[in-house]
């Protein structure tokens, strides 16, 4: 799970190369950091630009792309739990004039995992083609192919008592207990991804971009889960099945237009864009509970589960057309004001075959808007104030059979970055005040309670963050963020589980990293690097009504590495002293284990 500033981003909040991955249930896309430039975090509402999104922020990933120049890179690692991995990444021009060029990395992985009896395979290749017939002119191919085959991990579905506190009947649950079926554990994933980027400049400062992506997965998993703490027997861990076969289509068209022109005093640089997206799930869900229980300090594997019985059997479809403007001003010397409007036309079509009444279908607009005002001084410093809103369409259905009203978001932020000029640094203060809205929540005026869009939730909070190079190979990086979040709107009911004044589940309070990597540059050891840091993750909640806590956690992280000419190696070490500490809880009886320690021995080389 992602969060940005307290609210979940996995799912709303994804993007690729800045054309939106819509996730929804459990048709996700996954993304190997190994195939990417970068990764990008935007924080805050950003619906004026990029449409329905999670209105703390999203996530975007850079793929990689030819250079133009030889890329010849092979890496292979294997960590502790013996699952080692073997990756390339190549690339060159094609022709003489270097108008064609390519790009070629795949990678394969496969063994165990911290969970006894969890396996996995993984494959994927990413292939990518530019063409620059000249200067002004770029159109980039990219696609890509991947395949999982696993066995699970079980570290997700766990109950508060047993991982959190001790259990009466057990104790703790050790780390590595699989709780599935060996021979009832399915996992078996494909995605492909075809796409392009094309931009062309033209003499008068004008640029005009499209880019277009289409992405498919296909996902069916099968597996027993934990469900809690057996009633009927305290000493063992209840167990359901749980199926699905779920596949997901999404097409993305993106076409912007900009350019730079004055108007008296004041420079412009403006953005006009249309984009579309459409977006098809057609999924089945379901289970069979109870399944046997499970001894969870000597497990007995072999039985066979229950059938599984259909819950849910739907076709979903949503179109999405937005049209956006930004206009950043700058003026007075060091002013920049930034302007942002975008109105989006949503439709959506829910087929449910499993329940017919409760098909629905919905159309709908939204106008978005942000705007924003800094000063640069011209030591570096720069302060500013902003506000912005956001929107998410709602996939949930009222008593009535209508889909509620799409979410909506607001933040006001203000803050200051500085880069001085006596060191290579980055410094950044951020206050933020969000309020989500029309959160879907369970209306209990009803029997039984139906979803309502009643729920209103604030987020307030402050980011620091630092980067330096502090010295000739001393590299610095450290974030610090505390967030008090509060529900300030809800049912009241009596099953109300989460009341106004109540804390969201799974956000901590605190969270904050410092890490530090020192390279030595000249000697006998030139090129070794040596690299310490310590994450903090504060105490949350596990429960809505914030009855049980899960506590905090410090972790410590280390790394040693070794670089000469076109070789290098490097040992990697994330919890190095193998702190036991749940994550989160997203119930009761759905706690998981963070990773205990995980040491990762790399080689790779260059030509």
């Amino acid at each position: 799970w992602l969060f940005i500033r307290g609210f979940q981003a996995d799912q709303t909040g994804m993007f690729l190369d800045g054309l939106s991955l819509y996730q929804f249930g459990f048709g996700t896309f996954l993304i190997d950091p190994f195939f990417l430039e970068r990764i990008e975090v935007i924080k805050g509402p950003s619906s004026a630009l990029y449409g329905g999104a999670n209105p703390g922020g999203f996530v975007n990933y850079v793929s990689k792309r030819p250079t133009g120049g030889r890329i010849r890179y092979v890496e292979t690692g294997i960590n502790n739990f013996l699952n080692g991995y073997l990756g390339f990444d190549l690339g060159d021009a094609i022709n003489e004039d270097g108008s064609f060029s390519y790009r070629l990395t795949g990678k394969i992985s496969g063994g165990g995992w911290q969970t006894d009896k969890a396996r996995d395979f993984r494959g994927t290749i990413a292939p990518s083609f530019t063409w620059s017939p000249d200067a002004a002119t770029s159109f980039t191919l990219l696609g890509s192919y991947q395949r999982i085959d696993l066995r699970h991990t079980s570290t997700g579905f766990l109950p508060y008592q047993g991982t959190v506190v001790r259990a009466p009947g057990f104790g703790r649950i050790p780390r590595d207990l699989f709780y599935g079926e060996p021979k009832y554990d399915d996992y078996d994933r494909h995605q492909a991804m075809l796409g392009y980027e094309f931009s062309h400049s033209f003499a008068n400062d004008w640029t005009v971009r499209q880019n277009l992506r289409y992405a498919r997965v296909s996902l069916k998993e099968d597996a027993l889960y934990g469900a809690g703490i057996d009633f009927a027997d305290p000493t063992k861990l209840a167990r359901y099945r749980f199926a699905h076969d779920t596949d997901v289509g999404v097409f993305t068209v993106d076409n912007q237009l900009e350019g730079a022109f004055d108007t008296g005093a004041l420079n412009h640089r403006l953005l006009l864009g249309l984009d579309y997206r459409h977006y098809s799930i057609d999924h089945v869900q379901g289970s069979a509970f109870p399944a046997a229980s499970l001894e969870p300090h000597d497990p007995v594997y072999g039985i066979v589960p229950p059938p599984v019985a259909t819950y849910l059997d739907q076709d979903l479809k949503r179109h999405q057309l937005g049209l956006y403007v930004q206009d950043q001003i700058r003026f007075g010397g060091g002013f920049i004001a930034t302007l942002n409007g975008r109105y989006d036309f949503v439709s959506t079509d829910i087929n449910d075959r499993f329940t017919p009444a409760a098909s629905a279908k919905s159309d709908e607009g939204v106008f978005t808007w942000r705007a924003g005002l800094g000063y640069e001084f011209a030591n570096g410093l720069t302060p500013y104030a902003s506000y912005s809103t956001s929107f998410n369409p709602t996939t949930a259905t009222d008593v009535n059979g209508d889909l509620l009203p799409s979410e909506t978001g607001r933040q006001w932020e203000v803050g200051v970055k500085y880069t001085p000029d006596f060191i290579d640094a980055l410094f950044t203060a951020a206050y933020f005040d969000i309020t989500r809205q029309n959160v879907v929540g369970l209306d209990t005026d009803f029997t039984p309670p139906r979803p309502a869009a009643i729920g209103e939730v604030r987020a307030r909070g402050v980011e620091l963050s630092a980067q330096a190079n502090v010295t000739a190979g001393l590299k610095v990086i450290g974030a610090l963020t505390y967030l008090d979040m509060e529900v300030t709107r809800a049912t009241g009911g009596a099953f109300d589980t989460a009341p106004v004044g109540t804390t969201p589940i799974q956000v901590p309070d605190l969270t904050a990293s410092l890490w530090a990597d020192y390279t030595i540059q000249s000697g006998a050891l030139e090129g070794l690097s040596l690299g310490a840091g310590v994450r903090h993750v504060g105490k949350s909640w596990a429960d809505r009504a914030n009855t049980l806590r899960v506590p905090s956690a410090t972790l410590v992280d280390a790394a040693i590495r070794y670089k000469r000419d076109n070789w290098a190696v490097a040992l990697n070490v994330s919890n190095l002293f193998d702190k036991r500490y749940v994550a989160s809880c997203q119930e009761v009886s759905a706690c998981g284990y963070g990773a205990g320690r995980t040491i990762t021995l790399k080689a790779s080389t260059t030509w």
